[in-house]
């Protein structure tokens, strides 16, 4: 398995866009980071411990690059290319009550 990829190539492999080309077009338009960095080079290389940043279709993502890949697999294989670390939606933010029977109770 190599150990470094283009960055499109693993935003396809890890399921985080639908296809290389709009990877690389998001990257080119701006919408993903590399550690923290802007990044508008879809051959940006990628390594296992980097960061990436990509502004998704309704929200932004997070997420840790494990493994390098070497296609685009089936869901599960693609989970094991990166950790998610992107901060679970806050209930509260979202309108949502996170306790609906305390209502109840009063």
């Amino acid at each position: 398995m190599a150990s470094a990829v283009r960055l499109d190539r693993w935003l396809c492999f890890a399921r985080v866009f639908k296809t290389r080309t709009l990877a690389a077009d998001r990257i080119a338009a701006g919408g993903v980071r590399l550690n923290g960095q802007p990044c508008r080079k879809p051959g940006q290389t990628v390594r296992p411990g980097d960061v990436v940043t990509a502004a998704t279709p309704g929200k932004v993502r997070v997420l840790r690059v494990v493994a390098s890949g070497e296609r685009r697999g089936p869901a599960t294989e693609a989970q094991a290319l990166f950790e998610d670390l992107t901060d679970p939606p806050d209930p509260a933010a979202a309108g949502v009550d996170p306790d609906p029977g305390a209502a109840a109770d009063e």
